[in-house]
C-alpha cells in the first residue's frame, strides 16, 4: 500500500531523470551508451543482410539469428535515442501516451528475444537428436509458426502494462526515476494499493523469462544426454560446438536477471542509480555483443565476413 501526504492527479506529462544523482555525468555516460547503439544496429544489420544475401544460410539456425538480430535492432531504438535526448539535450519531458507506447514496447521486445533464444534452443535439440529430419521439421511453416507465436505471447503479456498504468489516477509525483518508461517505476509512484501491479510485474517474469529459462535448460539437458551417448570424443566435441555460440548469449542474456531475482531474495539492494544503470545495460549489451559471438564463434558467418573484408581490401 503506497500513501501519498502530497499527491498530484495523472499527469499529462512525466519527467524522466535519467539517472538521479548522477545529472553532472549525463554527457560522460552518454559516450558508451553511444558506441553500444551504434555497434548493435551496425553489428546486428550485417549479420540480417548476410543471411538475407547468402543463400546458403537459408536454414533455420541461421532464420532464428536474423529474427534474434531484427528484435535486438528494435530493442536498442527504442530505449538509447530517448536516454540520448535526455543526456544531450535535457529531453526529460515524456507525454503519458508516448510513456505508455514505451512500457509497452520494451519489455516486449525483451520477452521476444528470450521467446527467439528458446526457439534457438528448440532448434540445437532438434539438429543433435534428429539430424537427418532436421530441415524437415523445421520447415518454414514451423518458423513461421514460432515466429507468430513469439509475437503473440509478447503482445498478450505486455498488453495488460499500458491498461494498468493508465488507471493509476493519483500519483506522488511526476518525475519518473529512470531513463525510460519502466512499468514498475511508475507503479512505484502511484498512490494507493498497487498489490496487483507488483503481481503482474512477477507475472509477466514468471511468464517469458522463467518459462524459457526452464525450457531451454531442458533442452540442453536432453542435448547433453544425447551427445554423450556419441561412443567418439571427437564426434561429441563437434556435436557439442555447434551449441557453443547459443549457450554463450543465453549465458549474456539471462545472467543479470538471475542474478536481480537472487539479490532481492537475499535481500541485497543496488544503490538507486547503480540499479538504473545495470538495468539499461542488461537491455542494451545483449544487443551489441550477440553479432560479435555469433561472427566470431560461427563458421559460416566467419567466413562470409572474412570474403567480404577480402573483396573490399583487392
Amino acid at each position: 500500500m503506497s500513501t501519498c501526504n502530497n499527491s498530484i492527479p495523472q499527469p499529462l506529462i512525466f519527467v524522466l531523470a535519467g539517472i538521479p544523482g548522477l545529472e553532472t555525468a549525463h554527457g560522460w555516460f552518454s559516450v558508451p551508451f553511444f558506441l553500444i547503439f551504434v555497434i548493435a544496429i551496425m553489428g546486428n544489420a550485417t549479420i540480417v543482410c548476410i543471411i538475407w544475401m547468402e543463400k546458403s544460410l537459408h536454414e533455420p539456425m541461421f532464420l532464428l539469428l536474423a529474427m534474434l538480430s531484427a528484435v535486438d535492432m528494435c530493442l536498442v531504438s527504442v530505449i538509447v535515442p530517448r536516454m540520448l535526448g535526455i543526456f544531450w539535450m535535457n529531453a526529460k519531458e515524456i507525454g503519458f501516451g508516448a510513456c505508455l507506447t514505451q512500457m509497452f514496447f520494451i519489455p516486449s521486445f525483451y520477452v521476444m528475444e528470450s521467446g527467439i533464444l528458446l526457439a534457438m534452443a528448440f532448434d540445437r535439440f532438434v539438429a543433435i537428436w534428429y539430424p537427418l529430419r532436421y530441415i524437415t521439421i523445421l520447415d518454414v511453416k514451423v518458423l513461421v509458426k514460432m515466429a507468430l507465436a513469439i509475437l503473440a505471447r509478447a503482445v498478450a503479456v505486455l498488453t495488460p502494462a499500458p491498461i494498468l498504468a493508465k488507471r493509476l489516477e493519483i500519483f506522488q509525483t511526476h518525475i519518473i526515476a529512470y531513463s525510460y518508461c519502466a512499468y514498475m517505476a511508475v507503479v512505484m509512484i502511484a498512490c494507493g494499493d498497487i498489490s496487483v501491479h507488483i503481481a503482474y510485474g512477477l507475472m509477466v517474469i514468471v511468464a517469458s523469462v522463467g518459462f524459457d529459462l526452464f525450457f531451454i535448460m531442458l533442452s540442453y539437458g536432453l542435448i547433453l544426454h544425447a551427445v554423450f551417448q556419441i561412443p567418439s570424443w571427437e564426434a561429441r566435441g563437434k556435436a557439442f560446438s555447434t551449441c557453443g555460440s547459443h549457450l554463450c548469449v543465453i549465458g549474456l542474456f539471462y545472467s543479470p536477471v538471475v542474478f536481480s531475482v537472487l539479490a532481492q531474495i537475499l535481500g541485497y539492494h543496488m544503490a538507486p542509480n547503480l540499479q538504473i544503470i545495470t538495468d539499461n545495460l542488461y537491455f542494451l549489451v545483449p544487443p551489441m555483443v550477440n553479432p560479435l559471438i555469433y561472427g566470431v564463434r560461427t563458421k559460416q558467418m566467419r567466413e562470409w565476413v572474412l570474403r567480404v573484408f577480402h573483396c573490399q581490401t583487392d
